[in-house]
């Protein structure tokens, strides 16, 4: 199991519950949200991942 390096989002307010993104040395992109108890990480590739962030962008701007 790969370790990843977290980093906490630019959009975290204060408070506890922040998303951390983080990469592993085989490129592996992993999310956890830092207030979730069970520690659970979504793994997805640097693909699947900008095509989900692109999506969401077109809905906000569409939406």
């Amino acid at each position: 199991m790969s370790q990843h390096t977290w980093q906490k989002s630019s959009y975290c307010a204060q408070g506890e519950a922040c998303v951390h993104v983080g990469t592993d040395r085989r490129g592996s992109i992993g999310l956890t949200e830092s207030g979730d108890p069970t520690g659970a990480i979504l793994r997805t590739t640097p693909t699947a991942l900008r095509a989900l962030l692109r999506t969401l962008k077109e809905e906000h701007l569409h939406g």
